[in-house]
């Protein structure tokens, strides 16, 4: 029988970082995954760190701020561990809304094509957020190395099958054999219902592509609508996404999406009608019910953190940070009473 203070499953970017925090503490920490580490929605992802999107939650955003207070020193210690570097790609969003949020400074047609020289505007009120990025392939590339290097146990194409409390821990059943920790986290993701199957969490499918463009008529921040967003790799790459599909656990990326996608893009940036599309891919985001995110303990030693949807990115060292405070005994940071099961109880329970 295997042992280990702390078990994760799921090794993206919330299992990960929590196993960082965890390492932290003192605690020896293995991490199971299903398939490869970052290799499903974080590495997916189009890497805003989008704290103040308007269709975010409003109950989103106390666990939004912790978690972008604490990303310089999480992306730092990421890059020290592993030799690789995560760069801030961007520090500017144009948020193009239908209404001007209350507060929010319009910005004038030319302050637009200033930032985004040729942006379509008709239909949008546009106005600057200060708000970074990421290119999430980055963080793929490196986070997983860290882990490694501060000590962290990763087993890859290991999943966990199913969870027993026992006497002060808790038993896992793998697809290599039972481990006996202390404490458990189920960060799988969309695929945390397989583990905990009273979950309401779906996969939301979403295609994204990579449009190349050479030339002068470039763009340093992300373009953003509702409809679609734009997000600068530099070198003439942009990475342009969402669809938003209810395909079941379907990765197959389709033609007629990608399209699609690309349209409404080339229709905000005209500039891009002349870009290739040089890669393409699908990833399917963990969703709830009300698009907040699960926090909460399931039984004795045993928790959950899942559901992030769109903001998995965005959410990684915040939810590090409160659940591995709970997890070792602590108090968290914030109040997490909004992502707890209890508000699905009427229709799946409080708990699994």
């Amino acid at each position: 029988m295997q042992y280990a203070d702390a078990a994760i499953a799921g090794a993206g970017i919330i299992g990960l970082a929590t196993a960082l925090e965890l390492r932290a503490a003192g605690y020896k920490v293995v991490v199971f995954d299903r398939a490869e580490a970052m290799s499903e929605a974080s590495r997916a992802a189009a890497g805003m760190l989008a704290g103040n999107d308007p269709e975010n939650p409003p109950a989103l955003r106390e666990l939004a701020r912790l978690s972008l207070d604490l990303y310089p020193c999480f992306l730092a210690r990421v890059e020290e561990l592993s030799g690789a570097k995560v760069p801030i790609r961007t520090t500017t969003t144009v948020q193009g809304s239908h209404q001007l949020p209350h507060g929010a400074a319009a910005l004038s047609s030319a302050e637009v094509h200033s930032l985004a020289p040729g942006a379509r505007i008709d239909g949008w009120h546009f106005y600057r957020l200060h708000e970074q990025s990421i290119d999430a392939w980055d963080l793929a590339e490196a986070l997983p190395g860290a882990a490694r290097r501060d000590g962290v146990e990763l087993r890859e194409h290991t999943p966990v099958v199913s969870v027993h409390g026992e006497n002060g821990g808790v038993l896992l059943e793998t697809s290599a054999g039972p481990v006996s920790v202390g404490c458990f986290l189920n960060a799988a993701g969309a695929w945390a219902p397989k583990i905990h199957g009273a979950l309401p969490v779906t996969p939301r499918k979403g295609h994204m592509l990579t449009a190349e463009m050479h030339g002068r008529a470039q763009m340093h921040c992300v373009l953003r609508t509702p409809n679609v967003y734009i997000v600068p790799r530099g070198n003439g790459r942009y990475t342009i996404g969402p669809t938003v599909e209810d395909a079941g656990f379907d990765k197959e990326v389709h033609a007629e999406q990608i399209h699609a996608l690309f349209r409404k893009a080339v229709d905000l940036w005209p500039a891009l009608r002349d870009a290739n599309v040089a890669e393409t891919w699908t990833g399917l985001r963990p969703g709830s019910e009300d698009g907040l995110p699960i926090l909460d303990r399931t039984a004795p030693y045993s928790w959950v953190a899942t559901g992030h949807y769109k903001n998995g990115i965005m959410l990684g060292p915040g939810t590090a940070r409160v659940m591995s405070q709970w997890m070792t005994g602590s108090s968290p940071g914030l109040d997490l009473a909004p992502f707890a099961m209890e508000r699905f109880a009427a229709v799946y329970g409080a708990g699994s």
